[in-house]
């Protein structure tokens, strides 16, 4: 299955360029180009797109607000992140707004052709350097913020655990976070998804992506 891709950036060396880099791909093809949100919106909601690759710095609209339309739109395509900015506060901003991945617009083809396939396919990808910072972060968010569903009854670090796998980490990566063993870690992750009654820890982090989203009910 062809997968249809949206790029929104505002300059146009940088958009065409990651445009011909999905055209060039056997399994993605370009479904429109933008060079602002209000743009970006109209494309959606025009033609069928899996992913949208979108800039933040982007004139009218943000792309964070941009990023906040589409994933609120029913049936919402992924939205991977591809920008210049790499500061906490517009990794965690962009999170937020329902990003299901963020790489840098220095990162090679190859890592942002497989980050469109791994957002289409339900995951999480962070590019490198970012990944740290967003794990830092998560694990420092006060508890009150890590709650998507009192009625799981998820332990604290249960839920210190959750919000990492929506973050994208990996065990490993969450083992070293919290200074717990992978086998710790691994038993947590089980737990939790007994917990949230789901099958995989994809379907888990989308339980929390729905939460943070703007007017978003937890899951239930």
């Amino acid at each position: 299955m062809t997968t249809r891709v949206l790029v929104v950036d505002d300059h146009p060396i940088f958009r065409d360029g990651l445009a011909a880099l999905v055209a060039s791909l056997d399994d993605m093809e370009v479904a429109a180009t933008a060079s602002d949100g209000p743009e970006a919106l109209e494309a959606v909601q025009r033609e069928a797109v899996d992913v949208v690759l979108m800039d933040l710095n982007l004139p009218t609209m943000s792309g964070v607000q941009v990023t906040t339309a589409i994933t609120a739109m029913p049936n919402s395509p992924a939205v991977l992140v591809v920008t210049m900015v790499d500061d906490d506060d517009t990794v965690v901003a962009a999170l937020k707004a329902g990003a299901r991945g963020y790489v840098l617009k220095g990162a090679p083809g190859e890592e942002i052709a497989a980050a469109v396939r791994t957002v289409v396919a339900g995951g999480a990808v962070f590019g490198a350097g970012v990944a740290a910072q967003v794990l830092l972060l998560t694990a420092n968010r006060p508890a009150t913020t890590a709650q998507p569903n009192d009625d799981a009854g998820l332990t604290e670090r249960e839920r210190e655990v959750l919000e990492l796998i929506a973050a994208g980490a990996s065990n490993p990566q969450i083992a070293r976070a919290l200074g717990l063993s992978l086998k710790t870690v691994q038993n947590y992750v089980s737990r939790i998804l007994d917990k949230l009654q789901v099958a995989d820890r994809t379907q888990a982090a989308l339980l929390v992506a729905r939460r943070d989203r703007p007017g978003g009910a937890p899951p239930g």
